[in-house]
């Protein structure tokens, strides 16, 4: 029997908790009806093993040779989203087969429950991050300040990360009210194995400048501080909390997805090329 619904969706968000990757393949259109309605998965392991799901009997086996690199392909690419493909069946007909592919979970852990936490929060969520927010103070860090978080926490700032399992996919921004707030997350964010994805701290170049200071006296290799993305975000010449969001999430998704930064027109310089006559 092909693999189930219930198998299909379990293995997706299993997967994607536990750090791996994967991707289910559903045949919705085929000339042969044999094929319609089996799915395969392909399920990748954080350490990069690869298992093929729900190859049962012969009609899988037979589908196994044509979906299995469509599955791959789109877990290769990590622009890759959720769609219909259209590839040749084993017969020679046309198979039109739905694809859904699950990432590791990234988290976005705010440690700070002010202005800049609030949007960011949101913008973190729409982003596809689970979102945490820590703050030590309950007036702030309340669900009703933050209801797009998956968690908002009120903690010791001297250690914010008891309740918080730091891991490779996590993004830590530290945006509290003050150095001396920032700094125990920063040197635990630092010190922490594995290390978090992201580390990015709020604060003028003078206060970064300090902060590095002080973190190399406390015995971090100078090395590290590469590490960390301070001032955090992208140069948009933002000012209000919202803007600073912006530029902050900005930053995140050219960390997840890669990129320049620089801006699309002048990379695709249309208007140059269509005067000056370039292809």
């Amino acid at each position: 029997m092909t693999l189930h619904p219930a198998e299909a969706a379990r293995l997706l968000v299993e997967t994607a908790e536990a750090g791996g990757e994967a991707a289910v393949a559903l045949v919705v259109g085929a000339s042969d009806e044999a094929f319609l309605g089996r799915r395969l998965a392909v399920r990748r392991t954080p350490d990069g093993g690869e298992l093929r799901v729900g190859v049962a009997d012969d009609v899988d086996r037979a589908l196994e040779p044509v979906l299995i690199p469509v599955l791959q392909d789109a877990l290769s690419d990590r622009r890759a989203a959720d769609g219909l493909r259209e590839v040749a069946g084993p017969d020679g007909g046309a198979l039109e087969v739905y694809v859904e592919i699950r990432r590791p979970v990234q988290e976005l852990v705010i440690v700070g429950a002010g202005h800049i936490a609030q949007p960011l929060s949101h913008l973190g969520a729409l982003l596809g991050f689970r979102v945490v927010v820590l703050d030590d103070r309950p007036d702030f860090a309340t669900r009703e300040r933050f209801p797009d978080a998956h968690r908002v926490l009120r903690v010791d700032f001297d250690h914010p990360f008891a309740e918080v399992t730091l891991h490779e996919r996590t993004h830590i921004v530290l945006v509290t009210r003050g150095h001396r707030y920032d700094y125990p997350a920063l040197l635990a964010a630092l010190r922490a194995e594995p290390a978090p994805r992201y580390i990015g701290m709020i604060g003028s170049r003078r206060r970064v400048r300090a902060t590095y200071h002080q973190l190399v006296e406390d015995g971090i290799d100078p090395a590290a501080l590469i590490r960390i993305h301070a001032p955090i975000g992208l140069d948009l010449g933002a000012e209000t909390p919202e803007e600073i969001a912006v530029a902050v999430a900005a930053e995140l998704v050219l960390v997840r997805r890669g990129g320049t930064g620089r801006p699309l027109r002048e990379l695709a310089r249309v208007a140059e090329r269509f005067f000056g006559g370039e292809s």
